[in-house]
């Protein structure tokens, strides 16, 4: 039986950055380097060796200091020690998306119960980089339209990794514009709901961030229950 950490692996390990993004785009692939590719190996072992459908959870594109350096989503070294268990030698690294995430996994009973309902993921798989700073696909024109192809093939190639396909969770309002397009062009997932992303959260709704807590562990049992 091939699992989905199989494929997800697989995958994972044979990712290559595109050769025609404008010349002030820069990409991080983390996936080429050793060290990643073992704590890639690890995590989809320890959390995805079965063949059970997830539902996904879908983010922008990875930050620089996130899944751009540990080549998990939404995961810094620190809290792929903490939560997950996996050691490492990786320098630790401040990322807002990865401090929320991980509280709303700690919330719903911990990486092993999380993970064995969802995969979190993005629709484009690499890190994106402007004058050294996070770049999202959408933030210009030239980029979205380079990269929609990959996007597109991205998240069809995710889905047979074991996909539930009733919901996916977008992150983002304005990630969901893209995410809508994309389903509306390939009918990918029957219904889509959004969370607002985690960034945004941390870094503007700080206060309110115990009841946007809230919010995202309704949603995503919400999201299971309508699966049953």
């Amino acid at each position: 039986m091939t699992t989905f950490a199989d494929k997800a692996i697989a995958y994972y390990n044979t990712l290559s950055a595109p050769a025609t993004l404008p010349p002030d785009i820069g990409v991080m692939n983390p996936y080429q380097q050793p060290d990643v590719q073992r704590i890639v190996a690890e995590f989809y072992t320890k959390f995805f060796s079965d063949s059970n459908p997830r539902i996904f959870v879908l983010g922008i594109n990875p930050g620089r200091f996130g899944a751009g350096v540990t080549g998990i989503s939404f995961t810094t070294p620190q809290n792929l020690r903490r939560y997950c268990g996996i050691d490492n030698d990786l320098r630790d690294t401040p990322e807002l998306s990865s401090r929320f995430i991980y509280q709303v996994v700690d919330a719903f009973g911990g990486a092993q119960s999380f993970y064995s309902q969802f995969f979190l993921t993005s629709l484009f798989p690499l890190a994106l980089t402007k004058a050294g700073k996070n770049y999202n696909f959408y933030d210009d024109r030239q980029t979205t339209d380079i990269l929609w192809p990959a996007i597109t093939n991205t998240v069809r190639t995710q889905l047979h990794f074991g996909a539930a396909r009733h919901v996916a969770v977008c992150l983002g309002r304005k990630n969901e514009t893209y995410l809508r397009r994309l389903n509306d062009q390939q009918g990918f997932f029957e219904r889509i709901v959004t969370l607002d992303h985690p960034r945004y959260i941390l870094q503007y709704k700080t206060k309110d961030a115990p009841l946007y807590l809230e919010k995202y562990i309704a949603t995503l049992h919400d999201c299971l229950n309508t699966g049953q």
